[in-house]
């Protein structure tokens, strides 16, 4: 057991994270990329809508694919915030419970290899249940405290650049997993082709926490008093009457999660209404991906030097291009441009959603901010993927995309015309560290 970290003053513990800086940006930076890498195998807007699409036709179900890998993410971080707030460090609670986000890829690759022929019922169960660990016990856990351990070890004029960079590499090498996983969909059968695939993703999560596990994280003891977990909840209203210019940030991104109530059926779209191979469905990831890859550290830069409502904002204007580009679709070639679009448009909404929220408030009270952020959201993330199927369903996938394309316009106009750029109002108490070394 190592012994316990010493406690610094400011001016130490300032020093500490400039000593660790390069080591701490390059290593989380690999662990951010190497997850990415794995994801492109477990896609949840190509893989794993595509591998249960083989098992289903429902479109609630394939539906529920990015509704439970978006609730799972953002509802519990608000209830994690309390416990979070007063970490000296986060990175061993990081390091302990995204040990669940990890094993469940292994879990489902060996149970398709070791029981291929096994009954489509059994095979979705086991799949959702999957699913749910990766995210209510790890993603969701660990999402307020990795994002506050970002904050803490990135200063406020590189964290941009971080989230560029650790994207754009994650899209380098999730572009080449995505070409990977066409040819593993190419050469072996459903189900084992998916198998692989999903071994590829453990794998690679892997290599990810061993990098995750190498930085250096100072402690820092909270200022905040304890308080228990209802005073907690009876405090948080409060936040969000005070800070007005925050809460209209809340209710653009609700809308524009409902905008993208289409994201998940892109690819089941594009099978069915052209016929396509699940070989020429996997080369959407690559363009996804390579797109990300190039979109990624300029948005980065953008967002650090003019701050990131205007990424958001540019993002959620691609975002709109991709449903009118889905409308007017009327060959299968009309898909790469959109996925590359697309592409640029999901790194806008998250290396720009990541870095603005750090902005809203001081350090100490990070975590609830991100904790109200993502929880607040997260019932919507849940509702518009539902929302999606149900609307297919009834109403075709034309529908779909014209509502998806309504709300994507009424967030634009919230997001532009009610929010102001949190960087100008109030800066956190470590905004004056810009550079380091």
């Amino acid at each position: 057991m190592s012994p316990v970290a010493p406690y610094f003053s400011e001016t130490e513990y300032q020093a500490q994270i400039q000593r660790h800086y390069r080591r701490n940006f390059t290593v989380n930076i690999l662990d951010f990329a190497c997850y990415s890498w794995g994801m492109s195998f477990a896609s949840m807007v190509t893989i794993l809508p595509l591998y249960l699409s083989h098992l289903t036709t429902s479109p609630l179900l394939i539906g529920l694919v990015p509704a439970l890998g978006s609730v799972f993410w953002f509802l519990p971080q608000l209830f994690t915030a309390n416990y979070v707030e007063r970490l000296e460090r986060k990175q061993p609670f990081i390091l302990l419970i995204s040990i669940h986000e990890r094993w469940p890829y292994l879990a489902l690759g060996l149970s398709i290899l070791l029981w291929p022929h096994a009954s489509p019922t059994l095979s979705i169960v086991l799949f959702f249940l999957l699913l749910s660990i990766i995210g209510r016990l790890s993603g969701g856990l660990i999402g307020t405290a990795w994002q506050d351990y970002i904050a803490k070890i990135i200063p406020l004029g590189r964290r941009g650049l971080f989230f560029g960079l650790s994207n754009s590499l994650g899209g380098v090498l999730g572009a080449g997993g995505a070409a990977f996983s066409v040819y593993l969909l190419d050469h072996f059968p459903f189900p084992t082709s998916f198998a692989y695939c999903f071994l590829m993703a453990f794998a690679a999560s892997v290599l990810s926490w061993s990098f995750l596990a190498m930085a250096k994280e100072p402690p820092r003891p909270s200022s905040k008093p304890p308080i228990s977990q209802g005073e907690y909840f009876r405090w948080l209203p409060g936040v969000l009457r005070r800070d007005r210019n925050f809460s209209a940030y809340l209710l653009s991104q609700i809308v524009l999660v409902l905008g993208g109530m289409a994201s998940g059926f892109f690819t089941v779209y594009a099978v069915q209404r052209f016929q396509v191979s699940d070989q020429t469905a996997g080369w959407f990831t690559t363009v996804l991906l390579g797109s990300q890859a190039l979109s990624n550290p300029l948005l980065g830069r953008l967002g650090d030097r003019g701050g990131h409502k205007s990424v958001m904002e540019i993002a959620a204007c691609l975002g709109i291009v991709v449903l009118i580009l889905l409308l007017a679709a009327s060959h299968i070639g009309w898909f790469f441009p959109l996925f590359a679009l697309y592409g640029c448009s999901s790194s806008g909404f998250m290396l720009a959603g990541m870095s603005i929220i750090l902005e809203f408030s001081r350090p100490e009270d990070r975590p609830t901010y991100i904790g109200l952020a993502n929880t607040c959201a997260a019932p919507f993330w849940a509702l518009a993927p539902l929302a999606g199927g149900w609307i297919v369903s009834t109403l075709g996938y034309r529908a779909l995309f014209w509502v998806a394309l309504g709300f994507s316009l009424i967030g634009w106009l919230l997001l532009h015309c009610l929010v102001r750029e949190p960087r100008g109002l109030r800066l956190p108490t470590e905004a004056y560290v810009t550079s380091v070394g």
